[in-house]
């Protein structure tokens, strides 16, 4: 059965794991600490950037591995609310996004589909979690499906209980404020076995394995 999959979802000591409001400018929202420890260049594999091969690396590069498509919130995709703008927006990332796979944008706003060359399509749909995870499910063709964020997304999904595994990063700040992962999730990790291990620098990844 395939899975689905959270990779390398940055989180503070105090459950925050965005910041409130994105926009153009300031595209984590106030929640830049997270990410100062992260190197996303090894994504797709260590070998990838000339650098060591380090716990967090290792860690970091199995985020595509068996995945076939990904599910993400709009607010990932980009900094527009209500009515899409024709501004030409096709994402944070360029003309190259790293996702190689159909990815679903969860939205309540119609939106053409986006095709890109190097097998990247952004496909917005409307729906509840289960009737998203069908079409990216059958989109996949059998590999996993990767929640990519952000933490309200995620959230939708545990509180439906549709989420197999999590690796979270837990990152030695605290923000005071922002997008919590954990509201309306009591008991969460009831359903779950965890592993934690800590990295020199001090991030301590965990690992969420749903319980037989």
């Amino acid at each position: 059965m395939p899975r689905t999959r959270v990779h390398n979802l940055n989180i503070s000591l105090d459950g925050y794991a965005a910041g409130e409001q994105v926009t153009l400018d300031a595209p984590i929202g106030g929640a830049e600490g997270l990410f100062g420890w992260f190197d996303g260049r090894v994504i797709h594999g260590v070998d990838k950037a000339d650098a060591p091969i380090t716990l967090d690396r290792a860690l970091i590069s199995l985020w595509g591995q068996g995945v076939g498509a990904e599910i993400m919130g709009r607010r990932k995709f980009g900094p527009q609310v209500g009515e899409w703008p024709d501004d030409g927006w096709r994402g944070w990332w360029g003309d190259e996004p790293p996702f190689h796979t159909p990815v679903f944008v969860m939205t309540h706003h119609p939106h053409p589909q986006i095709d890109f060359p190097n097998g990247t399509s952004f496909r917005f749909v409307d729906g509840s979690p289960q009737e998203v995870l069908r079409l990216a499910r059958e989109a996949a063709g059998g590999p996993d499906v990767r929640l990519g964020g952000g933490p309200s997304t995620v959230r939708q999904f545990l509180q439906a209980d549709l989420v197999d595994f999590m690796h979270l990063t837990v990152v030695p700040i605290t923000l005071g404020r922002g997008v919590s992962l954990w509201d309306g999730t009591r008991d969460l990790q009831d359903r779950f076995s965890i592993e934690s291990v800590t990295a020199p620098n001090g991030v301590t990844h965990q690992l969420w394995n749903r319980k037989v």
